[in-house]
């Protein structure tokens, strides 16, 4: 047999061998498979991972965003008529929340760890000075004495008198940096001389910078990837206490921070929220790119702040179980130490309208208000997330306080913050690295393919142009001595032609010329 013919036999059996084989792995996905298990095994949270690592102390950084509204008509408010709100902001601080007190337990099987945040300012990404800026809002403390003593008319003469004594009204005036992190109330100081568990500060993050949230217990993944930062237990419990029903108590899913790897879209996505006092769910949305990181889009849905009659499983939030608040509103009293606190999206984005109509100054969108989660679906990394919330106070006219005017029954909001996180360009590095690697894992059946078909392609070519066949080799299909050779393979190609027509072509032609062109066996 000579150079060329031998050259060409080759290339002919190469090309079969490249392209059954390649077929075989798609059709049997070993690749795929084995990056999903190389993924399993390596995302759990255990000493000396990526995955325990970045869970520990996240790379990314944490900023909080926070707008306050003020109040520009308070007489008016008084009155009954409509109040006028101003946004002021944002007011930037970076967050750290590193994971501390980590201790493995059940032989790695769960990890308990507190998390600790602190709060620093970031001027060069704020508008104004926290120390200086003054807001006029409703006046919390006054709001809760009110709140807890209108049922009893010995209580309404006693706190009317405090709150007389005090000059204290609807509405105060404080700096951002009072109403964040605490100031001395007169009333609540008058309180604490009586009452000494009462605390006479007040603030809406007070003792929350440089403080936890409470003990977690964690499920490392050990025994279940989805299992990956699950919360099992927090602060010694496994439930909440707080809500009417056993459904609306459960603590389910991670902290936010982190998600289990092979996430698709028609997952639900559950997390618990501490500052919410409840757990949460997201929905897919959209696949997007993040930094050129892979990225599926998770929203939380209207349902999950839908009123009961929207969403019957909501009922349970209902405290006291008849007075339910409508759609879009969370009544968090109940873990508020009975402040009348109420939380939406900011702007009451997803409410309802009536919310918005009862403010003056209330302009919701999806782009600035709406919480989202945008998760990496191999590995589970949050590449980039808002949390956005808005703190809202319920007033009305009480009888007996003359602090309440003629003011309307009104969800009157605060502030809202946004809580975000966009990954680093280190960590976006790494994570792009890691994706390529697997997509070349991925590929290497189509690899295989396309150098079946190129061998195939050149394999035709040298049989066609033989001088001692012609052309019409290639169109000759008459059996021959070493036809039982190839009817195996002849037959598994008929099979898997409906999967791929274009390597089942160049196959059946490459085998075709293989079987019956004498360039293959004669002499040059």
């Amino acid at each position: 047999m000579g150079t060329r013919p031998a050259v060409t036999y080759t290339l002919g059996i190469l090309c079969i061998i490249l392209l059954i084989v390649s077929i075989a792995l798609l059709v049997t996905k070993v690749f795929p498979r084995t990056v999903d298990n190389y993924v399993k095994k390596e995302v759990q949270l255990k000493n000396g991972t990526a995955a325990f690592e970045t869970w520990e102390n996240p790379p990314p950084p944490i900023y909080i965003q926070f707008y306050f509204f003020n109040v520009t008509n308070p007489e008016e408010v008084l009155k009954g008529q409509k109040p006028f709100l101003e946004e002021r902001g944002p007011y930037t601080y970076r967050e750290y929340k590193p994971k501390e007190n980590v201790t493995f337990m059940d032989d790695g099987k769960i990890v308990s760890a507190v998390t600790p945040k602190t709060y620093v300012f970031v001027p060069e990404l704020s508008t104004g000075d926290p120390e200086s800026d003054l807001i006029r809002t409703v006046n919390i403390p006054v709001v809760t004495v009110i709140n807890m003593a209108k049922y009893s008319s010995y209580q309404i003469l006693l706190a009317e008198a405090l709150l007389t004594f005090e000059s204290e009204g609807l509405f105060t005036t404080r700096t951002v940096h009072e109403l964040l992190w605490g100031y001395k109330d007169p009333v609540l100081a008058t309180i604490h001389k009586l009452m000494s568990d009462v605390d006479e500060y007040f603030g809406l993050y007070y003792k929350m910078n440089g403080t936890d949230d409470g003990d977690y217990l964690f499920l490392t993944g050990k025994m279940n990837y989805k299992d990956f930062t699950q919360i099992l237990e927090w602060k010694g419990n496994k439930s909440l206490d707080w809500w009417t029903t056993d459904a609306c108590n459960m603590i389910n899913g991670t902290d936010g921070t982190s998600f289990h790897p092979l996430i698709s879209k028609n997952e639900t996505v559950h997390f618990f929220s501490s500052d919410l006092c409840r757990s949460l769910y997201g929905t897919f949305e959209q696949e997007l790119a993040v930094k050129r990181i892979p990225a599926y889009r998770f929203v939380l849905p209207s349902e999950v702040f839908a009123n009961a009659s929207e969403n019957p499983a909501n009922s349970g939030f209902c405290v006291p179980a008849d007075d339910c608040l409508g759609t879009g509103l969370l009544n968090v009293s109940v873990c508020r130490e009975g402040a009348p606190i109420i939380l939406s999206s900011p702007h009451f984005y997803q409410a309802d309208p009536k919310y918005i109509d009862d403010i003056e100054g209330m302009h919701p969108n999806k782009i600035d208000h709406e919480t989202y989660l945008d998760i990496n679906p191999l590995t589970g990394l949050l590449v980039r997330a808002a949390k956005r919330v808005q703190v809202n106070v319920y007033v009305e006219q009480v009888i007996g306080f003359r602090q309440t005017g003629n003011v309307q029954s009104l969800v009157f909001p605060v502030m809202y913050l946004n809580e975000s996180v966009l990954i680093d360009d280190s960590s976006a590095a790494k994570l792009n690295t890691i994706i390529l690697q697997t997509d070349v894992v991925t590929a290497i059946p189509f690899m295989m393919m396309g150098l079946g078909i190129l061998f195939g392609l050149i394999f035709i070519i040298l049989a066609c142009t033989n001088r001692e066949v012609g052309i019409a080799c290639c169109m000759k299909w008459e059996r021959d001595e070493a036809m039982w050779l190839f009817e195996p393979a002849l037959t598994f190609i008929k099979l898997i032609v409906h999967l791929i027509m274009p390597s089942f072509l160049i196959l059946s032609c490459v085998v075709s010329i293989t079987l019956n062109c004498p360039v293959v066996r004669s002499q040059p």
